[in-house]
């Protein structure tokens, strides 16, 4: 009963083992996705240290790839040590997941008030041309957001912008895909997008947040159970040192 316990536990390390490569590279991709997307969205989110979360979740991927090294070559060897360090440094992944986690609600609940501070400054900020980077991100959110002004469309009538350009008009960034000939015109509102961007921003902002929360709490219960499988073969380890080994089928002593 015993050595089928130990034989189980060993399979189940070996296989989460490779779940951990593949994890590795899941991880890596999230925090990148989550640089990507606030390079998109940095004008309209001033705090840098939201990055935070994505940084340590990059550096946790790397280290799962690590961790999954040891862990298989420990595994297979049945050394104490591989497997001791294992479950060591599984276990300052797993604290580093939980802080990621922690700051993730942190950040994401900051969301709001961040670009609820700096969106009107943007908008302001907007002129018209593609050289400009506020220009340039605001025509970029609101094509791919599908809104148009902060609140709505008619927020334009407050910018700088509308105030010297004096054509009645909102950015053609503000124009439905379906419609043609679209000019953004105040006169046909029915072309233009007619929610604001503020709210979807927001939206999309944490939603990322999500994206790195959801990564680190599901690869951190995956860890537990792999310092549960490492920590059953080091106490067999200890109490019996001649079982069978998973790779040869011989004994060991």
């Amino acid at each position: 009963m015993g050595q089928c316990g130990i034989t189980s536990s060993k399979t189940v390390l070996v296989f989460l083992n490779l779940i951990f490569w593949a994890a590795a590279g899941i991880l890596c991709y999230v925090g990148a996705y989550v640089f990507i997307t606030y390079d998109d969205y940095d004008h309209f989110f001033e705090d840098v240290y939201t990055l935070i979360p994505a940084v340590i979740i990059i550096a946790v991927g790397t280290l799962l790839f690590i961790i999954g090294l040891i862990g298989c070559c420990a595994t297979i060897r049945e050394s104490r040590c591989g497997l001791a360090t294992f479950v060591i440094i599984l276990m300052l992944v797993f604290v580093t997941e939980v802080v990621v986690v922690v700051l993730g609600y942190i950040y994401r609940a900051k969301v709001e008030d961040e670009v609820d501070h700096s969106i009107q400054k943007v908008y302001n900020e907007y002129n018209g041309t593609n050289t400009d980077a506020p220009s340039r991100a605001i025509d970029y959110v609101q094509r791919q957001l599908h809104c148009c002004g902060i609140h709505n469309y008619s927020d334009w009538k407050n910018t700088r912008w509308f105030k010297e350009s004096r054509n009645n008009s909102v950015p053609v960034s503000c124009c439905k895909p379906s419609v043609t000939n679209c000019t953004g015109s105040l006169a046909h509102p029915g072309d233009l997008y007619q929610e604001g961007c503020e709210a979807l921003v927001v939206k999309k902002l944490k939603e990322i947040m999500m994206y790195v929360i959801w990564a680190a709490l599901t690869f951190a219960a995956i860890q537990m159970l792999g310092m549960l499988c490492a920590c059953v073969v080091l106490c067999r380890r200890s109490r019996d040192p001649a079982y069978e080994l998973l790779v040869t089928g011989g004994t060991y002593a």
